[in-house]
């Protein structure tokens, strides 16, 4: 369901890296929350990095969308940066595990695993 790696980089030089990696792959970065300074910005503790990287494949997403309207609850897909106890690590929920949970169709099932594909190409490069 979940899919993470672990960086030797800093959680800002993932961060850095990955928006190069999603251009260079085609895929569009619509927004990126940086939810460590967030937190700390209204008074909550908080030790740990976490930026969540909205992603989009625009081809990806109209071809899930032509399936089903529904799916649209799930995207924009997430990858997640974050630091736990001094490492860097990178994460996504895996679109074939989620949308297979979504819809039946098989359809669904190709393009949720060539989307993961494409976000596991992502998170590798980007470690």
């Amino acid at each position: 369901m979940i899919y993470t790696v672990e960086s030797d980089k800093s959680c800002y030089e993932v961060a850095v890296d990955l928006e190069e990696v999603v251009l260079r792959l085609g895929l569009s970065l619509q927004q990126v929350h940086d939810h460590g300074e967030m937190l700390r910005r209204r008074g909550l503790e908080c030790d740990e990095e976490l930026r969540i990287f909205d992603i989009a494949s625009p081809r990806l997403s109209a071809s899930l969308l032509a399936c089903d309207m529904r799916l649209g609850l799930a995207l924009p897909w997430r990858i997640a940066v974050f630091t736990e106890d001094g490492a860097t690590w990178l994460g996504l929920l895996r679109p074939s595990t989620l949308l297979a949970a979504l819809s039946a169709w098989p359809e669904v099932a190709r393009l949720a695993g060539e989307f993961e594909e494409k976000l596991r190409q992502v998170i590798d490069e980007a470690r």
